[in-house]
């Protein structure tokens, strides 16, 4: 591939466009330092088959395709999830499964790759050394033969590396890896501060990359990715001095679901009580006063209004106050779609 054809292209928010993260249950085999659940904002429920059916259905479009991750937690800990993904395949849902890729209960066996558009497994380092330590002893080696698996038995797989301080100078390891395991799409990710990282449980502060740092390593690992022949998708977090801020709330349909029944549309708010909608008795109510939704119009100088006010220590300031850069919306991505797969 050319220098040219490695340019990422920002994706712009589709009007209309609907994306449904439905998190079936907020239990984990794993105790990641990085986690964002957070029991007391998200329950600790899992969804009955029938309720996570119900749920499905206020979401689906019959007149469009919708995207759907099924989400936990870790999703394979639920013993109906391939009931699940086949009763979403049938109302119109481009299905993904994230998992941390110890694919409980078999769901290899119990699914096809016609049923599941993706399994996207969790992976934060390119070996276990640096791997393990963010997310458990032996995650490494049990993960890299999930993704072993699942390319063998013909399943679309994607991997999600969350980048923070802790694994940012490894990250240009994992492209020769991930074309090795026959991966097919890489997501780079940004640490949000949720969960534990905002808790302070994720024992220890400290893990946000710096703006100079992101985009000395980010933007090559991806072009890199992309030559290997990855397509690779990352984080829009900066802006530059002439783009224009979009927030996904004002365009886009994004629904983030959790088991207790909160619906939100900023995954930053995650860890308030700010969430838009609620489902009660399998319907979808929106809720009064003061909630994210409100706060989706505000205009500043730093951009998103949310990190302003939740995640501050992401911006940082000249010394008159002015900010030093703006942030984008955290679901505005780039792209890098190697050419045989455009």
């Amino acid at each position: 591939m050319s220098d040219r054809d490695l340019t990422a292209r920002t994706v712009g928010f589709k009007e209309g466009e609907r994306n449904v993260f439905l998190h079936l249950l907020t239990a984990c085999n794993l105790s990641c330092r990085h986690c964002y659940i957070n029991p007391a904002q998200h329950g600790t429920a899992t969804l009955p088959r029938e309720t996570a059916i119900a749920w499905l259905r206020l979401f689906a479009r019959p007149e469009k395709e919708s995207n759907l991750v099924l989400l936990g937690g870790e999703p394979t800990l639920h013993p109906d999830l391939a009931e699940i993904i086949r009763a979403a395949k049938s109302l119109r849902y481009a299905v993904t499964v994230d998992s941390n890729g110890y694919l409980f209960h078999n769901l290899l066996a119990r699914v096809t790759p016609a049923e599941l558009d993706y399994l996207s497994f969790s992976l934060d380092g390119p070996d276990a050394a640096v791997n393990d330590p963010l997310r458990g002893e032996g995650v490494f080696e049990t993960c890299t033969a999930g993704v072993h698996r699942a390319v063998a038995g013909g399943f679309n797989t994607s991997v999600i590396y969350t980048v923070s301080s802790r694994n940012i100078d490894h990250l240009h390891r994992m492209p020769p890896l991930l074309a090795d395991l026959g991966v097919r799409r890489f997501f780079i990710q940004v640490i949000g501060l949720r969960g534990k990282p905002a808790t302070g449980k994720g024992q220890g502060h400290g893990w946000q990359v710096d703006p100079a740092r992101w985009l000395h390593i980010v933007p090559p690992v991806a072009r890199e990715a992309a030559r290997l022949g990855l397509h690779v998708t990352f984080p829009k977090v900066f802006l530059e001095q002439d783009e224009i801020f979009h927030c996904a709330g004002r365009v886009a349909e994004n629904y983030f679901i959790f088991p207790n029944g909160r619906v939100y549309q900023c995954p930053l708010c995650e860890d308030y009580p700010l969430h838009s909608f609620e489902i009660r008795d399998n319907r979808l109510l929106r809720r009064e006063g003061v909630n994210e939704d409100r706060l989706f119009t505000l205009d500043i100088p730093e951009g998103c209004v949310m990190n302003k006010l939740l995640q501050p220590d992401n911006i940082e300031y000249f010394a008159d106050g002015r900010p030093r850069h703006r942030i984008s919306c955290c679901l505005l991505k780039q792209e890098i779609v190697p050419e045989r797969r455009k």
